[in-house]
C-alpha cells in the first residue's frame, strides 16, 4: 500500500511539475496546442494490438481472471475498449463489467485523457468505448484492446484513420503489446504500417513487447521452431534492425483447455509457462515503468522546450538587430531627404525665414520616414523573415547527437511559429522563460531522477516509515487550514 502511494505521490509530483511549469511556457509559445500533462494525467495504459485472431481478447480475459472481451476465431470486436478498475462491486460476487461507457461520453470527460481523440470523428467515437471491471489485476493500471489488423481494410472501411488512433494511444501508453499468432506469423498490411511507421513515430522501442501468442497450437517443437523463424525473419525486416527483437512465447490456458483436452498438450508447453508469467508480471510492473516514463518525458519536453524557446530567443535578437539598423538607416535618409527639401526651397528663394525652413523640413524628415515604415521598412523585414527561414537550420547550434535530435523534433514547429509571425511577446518575456525551462531540467529533473532511485532502494519498512511522515504532514496541512 505505502509503495502505491509513493508512486502516486512521484507521479502527481511529476505531472504537477509539467502542469506548472512546461505547459504554460508551451502554449505561450506555440510549442504545443493542448496541455503537456494531457496524456500523461491518467493511470498507466497497456495497448495490446496485433493481427485478428492473435489472441490478443483471450489472453486479456486470462489477465483479468473472467470473459469479459469476446473471442472467436474470426474478427469479433471492431472497437477499441478501455479496460479500467471498479472496485464498487466486491471481487466475491466474481469478476465482471460493473460499469460500460459510450465513446462519445468518453472523449468528453474530462476524467479521462481521451479528449484528444475527438478529432478522430464520429465514426470512431461510435468504436471506442470503456469498461470498468473489478478485477484486481487492473487496480493500477488500463488495459486497451483494439480491434484486430487486416489485409484489406482501409481508412475508406473503418470510417476513420486507424494508424492515426494507434499512434496517438500508443503516446499515451506506457506498454505496447505486439501480438501474433501461431497460424500467422506473417504480418499484414496493417501491422506492417503499424510496426514501421507508427510505432516507431509516437513511442519508443524499449515500450513495445512482441509476443508469439497461441502456442499451444503448434503440434510440435519443430512446429513451433519454424513458426518462430518465421516471425523472427518478418520482424528483422520490418524493424529494419540488425538484432532481431525479443519475442515473448506465450498461451491462454483457458482458451488451451477449452480448445483440446489437456492430455494431448504439446509437451513443450510447460517449457514456456515461465514467458506467460513473465509477460504478466511485465504488464504489472508497467506502473513502475511508467514512472521512468513520466520522467523521461518532461526530460525531453524540458529539453526541447527549452531548445524552441532559445531558437526563438536566436529570431528574435537577430530581427531586432536587423530592425534596429533598417530603422537607422530610413531615419537618416528622412533627415537627409528633409533637409534636400529645405535647402531646395531656400535656393529658389520660396521662403528665406529659417525657423519656417526648419518646420518644412521636419514635417518632410517626419512623412519621409512615416512612408519607410509604412512600405520600405516592412517590406525589409518580410524579405529578412523569409531569408532567415530560408537557411533556419543555422538559429541553433547543434553540436551533439542529443541537439540534432531535439532540433529535429521541433524544427517544424519554429518554422511554423515564425512563418505565421507569431510574436506577441518581447526578448525579456522569452528570457524569463527560458530561465525557468533551464532551471526545471537543471533541478527538477535530477530531483525527480535522484527520488525514482532512492525508491527503488526502499524497504518495506522505509516505505511505512515514509507513509507514516506523509500521513503526519497532510494533518499538519489540514490543521493549518482550519
Amino acid at each position: 500500500m505505502h509503495r502505491e502511494n509513493y508512486m502516486n505521490a512521484l507521479r502527481e509530483d511529476i505531472v504537477e511539475t509539467i502542469t506548472k511549469h512546461l505547459t504554460p511556457v508551451a502554449q505561450r509559445y506555440g510549442y504545443s496546442d493542448m496541455p503537456l500533462e494531457t496524456n500523461i494525467k491518467w493511470r498507466p495504459m497497456v495497448l495490446v494490438i496485433g493481427n485478428y485472431s492473435s489472441g490478443k481478447s483471450s489472453l486479456i480475459n486470462e489477465f483479468l481472471g473472467a470473459k469479459i472481451q469476446d473471442t472467436g476465431q474470426a474478427p469479433t470486436d471492431d472497437s477499441f475498449t478501455v479496460l479500467t478498475y471498479d472496485d464498487s462491486v466486491p471481487e466475491t460476487e466474481g469478476i465482471q463489467v460493473v460499469e460500460q461507457r459510450d465513446g462519445k461520453a468518453l472523449l468528453n470527460d474530462p476524467e479521462y485523457p481521451f479528449s484528444t481523440l475527438r478529432k478522430h470523428g464520429q465514426r470512431f467515437a461510435a468504436h471506442f468505448q470503456l469498461k470498468k471491471i473489478n478485477s484486481p489485476f487492473l487496480k493500477n493500471l488500463a488495459i486497451i484492446d483494439t480491434p484486430g489488423m487486416l489485409d484489406s481494410i482501409s481508412e475508406r472501411d473503418r470510417g476513420y484513420d486507424y494508424q492515426e488512433v494507434l499512434g496517438d494511444l500508443a503516446q499515451k501508453a506506457g506498454l505496447v503489446l505486439v501480438l501474433f499468432d501461431a497460424h500467422k506469423a506473417g504480418t499484414v498490411r496493417e501491422a506492417y504500417k503499424s510496426i514501421r511507421e507508427t510505432l516507431t513515430a509516437h513511442t519508443s522501442e524499449d515500450r513495445i513487447i512482441f509476443v508469439l501468442n497461441r502456442i499451444d497450437e503448434c503440434t510440435t517443437f519443430n512446429d513451433l521452431l519454424r513458426v518462430y523463424g518465421t516471425l523472427c525473419w518478418n520482424l528483422s525486416q520490418i524493424t529494419g534492425r540488425k538484432d532481431i527483437p525479443m519475442i515473448r512465447m506465450t498461451y491462454s490456458s483457458n482458451a488451451a483447455t477449452i480448445s483440446k483436452d489437456p492430455a494431448f498438450a504439446p509437451p513443450f508447453l510447460p517449457l514456456l509457462e515461465n514467458q506467460r508469467e513473465d509477460l504478466k508480471q511485465t504488464i504489472l510492473q508497467t506502473p513502475l515503468r511508467r514512472l521512468d516514463h513520466l520522467a523521461t518525458y518532461l526530460e525531453i519536453h524540458g529539453e526541447r522546450l527549452g531548445h524552441y524557446i532559445e531558437a526563438l530567443q536566436a529570431f528574435a535578437l537577430q530581427f531586432q538587430s536587423f530592425r534596429i539598423k533598417k530603422m537607422s538607416i530610413g531615419f537618416l535618409i528622412s533627415l537627409l531627404g528633409g533637409s534636400l527639401i529645405a535647402g531646395s526651397i531656400m535656393l529658389l528663394g520660396l521662403m528665406a525665414d529659417p525657423t519656417v525652413l526648419l518646420t518644412v523640413g521636419g514635417v518632410c524628415a517626419g512623412l519621409l520616414m512615416i512612408l519607410w515604415l509604412a512600405v520600405f521598412q516592412k517590406k525589409l523585414e518580410q524579405k529578412f523573415r523569409t531569408t532567415r527561414l530560408e537557411d533556419l537550420d543555422s538559429l541553433t547550434p547543434v553540436a551533439d547527437q542529443t541537439r540534432k535530435d531535439s532540433w529535429k523534433a521541433i524544427r517544424d514547429l519554429v518554422y511554423q511559429h515564425l512563418k505565421e509571425n507569431k510574436g506577441d511577446y518581447t526578448l525579456y518575456d522569452l528570457k524569463l522563460d527560458r530561465f525557468d525551462i533551464k532551471k526545471v531540467n537543471d533541478d527538477a529533473t535530477h530531483e525527480i531522477r535522484e527520488a525514482l532511485s532512492g525508491f527503488r532502494r526502499m524497504s518495506e519498512d522505509e516505505l511505512e516509515e515514509w507513509g507514516t511522515a506523509s500521513l503526519a504532514r497532510e494533518a499538519d496541512k489540514k490543521g493549518l487550514s482550519h
